[in-house]
């Protein structure tokens, strides 16, 4: 049996996570979040500054389906095609109303029947990067790199009854906001930063989301690696 240790951040403390609570329009979709990285998880409970708390887990995962967007088996692609089934997105142009569409008729995984997601979280600047990428304005290699800034790691999304029904609550501590709302802006600001530094770079030879639709990319195929 593997049990992982979770944390949670949040304004309360949540001793008993509830299967079919939660904003829908979360990266994916209604569930219980969390991080292996209890300093991120005290980041994401000062978000509004003020003082949070980070909830400690221990998730067994014995039977338990996993969808890891970060397998060989997926494509950063794959994990957008998610985030726009799921995100409140506003899409002003033609191409990004277009790529939308497009990457969800062939990208989007079967997530809802996994118990588990694991994959990257789009923290602030990092919803910014996907929808520049959905814009047309970055590469396909740039969005892959903006992902990484911040090191935000990835997060943990319980989805269905069955992990909910084996998570279990260790305990909670205090978080105060004057030291990690500080960390937290830091951290978004310098990926904003190195993001910014990256698109001076030359990219015009890489794969943009109109090469994506005009040439028919398809879920597998090897460019995208």
């Amino acid at each position: 049996m593997k049990t992982l240790k979770l944390y949670h951040g949040s304004q309360i403390i949540v001793e008993k996570p509830l299967f079919g609570y939660g904003k829908t329009y979360n990266d994916y979709g209604q569930g219980f979040y969390c991080t292996e990285h209890i300093e991120l998880a005290k980041e994401w409970a000062c978000s509004i500054n003020q003082d949070g708390f980070v909830n400690e887990y221990e998730l067994d995962m014995s039977n338990l389906s996993v969808l890891n967007l970060s397998s060989d088996e997926f494509h950063i692609l794959n994990w957008l095609a998610i985030l726009l089934d799921n995100r409140l997105v506003n899409l002003s142009s033609p191409v990004s109303i277009r790529a939308r569409k497009y990457l969800l008729d062939n990208f989007l995984p079967d997530y809802k029947k996994y118990d588990v997601i694991v994959g990257y979280r789009a923290d602030d600047s990092y919803f910014l990067f996907a929808r520049s990428f959905i814009n047309n304005e970055i590469s396909l290699k740039q969005l892959s790199y903006a992902m990484k800034l911040g090191k935000l790691g990835e997060q943990f999304c319980l989805k269905s009854e069955k992990a909910f029904n084996q998570i279990r609550f260790v305990k909670a501590e205090v978080v105060r906001s004057s030291k990690y709302h500080f960390l937290k802006k830091q951290r978004d600001e310098k990926a904003r930063s190195d993001y910014i530094k990256e698109l001076e770079n030359d990219d015009i030879d890489e794969i943009y989301i109109r090469d994506i639709i005009r040439e028919g990319y398809k879920n597998g195929d090897q460019r995208l690696r």
